[in-house]
């Protein structure tokens, strides 16, 4: 069937630009040793920083947003047997990481800010156990806020989002996508900020948060699948405190 041809594409496309995502930060973390020494003497260009968050953005959530683009491809599809006009998919994803590419040069800024104050090392991980404790415990309490679970509520409609929110043409299309990544940003950005606490390079952090991301978004329950992920990240981030002063 045609329908399982092109989701075939759009899920190998993804598949294609998630490992290539992924295989550009485990290359950075090889060539690590080399990046420190540079940052030793001046932190990392944010440009250099920029296009570090923009990867990660890329390996982490463009997963995540399969449900959504696949919504938006068989709409598309219908559309077309109805012979009305027609827009790719990647109108939609642009859209969506949009909003992605300037939330990573807001955190580029926030990277050089914290290397400046040296609470990140040049190997870009924390300096202090309470500035650690502090993210770790921020991101937990996030997590049972009002805000968190109407965004994550809205993460978990595509069919809802794209009825009541739906646009006509390309740039309709766009700022779908960018509505929809708002949401996301909303829904993630304090977990965005976990690399800060357990190292910005750390590869199984990123992994773990990835999958984490997919599970509060797709499991049955999610609002207490994020509730609980947020209650073990909070006292995590108390222990981690608790123990560095007590040391």
């Amino acid at each position: 069937m045609r329908i399982d041809r092109d989701r075939a594409i759009l899920l190998g496309g993804v598949a294609a630009i998630t490992g290539v995502a992924w295989l550009y930060m485990v290359r950075m973390v090889d060539r690590m040793p080399a990046a420190g020494q540079a940052h030793s003497h001046a932190a990392m260009q944010v440009g250099s920083l920029f296009v570090m968050w923009v990867v990660m953005m890329v390996a982490m959530m463009l997963p995540a947003t399969l449900p959504y683009v696949f919504a938006f491809s068989a709409e598309q599809r219908r559309r077309q047997a109805d012979r009305m006009p027609v827009v790719p998919a990647a109108f939609f994803i642009a859209g969506y990481f949009s909003l992605w590419t300037a939330f990573s040069g807001a955190c580029a800024v926030l990277q050089q800010v914290l290397h400046e104050k040296a609470l990140l090392s040049p190997a870009m991980s924390a300096t202090s156990s309470v500035f650690s404790g502090a993210v770790l415990i921020a991101a937990g309490a996030y997590q049972w806020t009002p805000m968190k679970n109407a965004c994550l509520r809205h993460c978990r409609s595509p069919l809802t989002f794209l009825l009541s929110e739906w646009r006509e043409g390309k740039a309709g299309a766009f700022r779908m996508g960018a509505g929809h990544g708002l949401f996301c940003i909303g829904c993630c950005w304090l977990l965005m900020m976990l690399p800060f606490a357990a190292g910005v390079m750390n590869l199984l952090w990123m992994a773990g948060i990835t999958v984490f991301l997919l599970l509060e978004k797709a499991a049955p329950k999610a609002e207490w699948t994020g509730r609980t992920g947020g209650a073990l990240l909070a006292v995590a981030g108390a222990c981690v405190i608790i123990f560095s002063v007590a040391l």
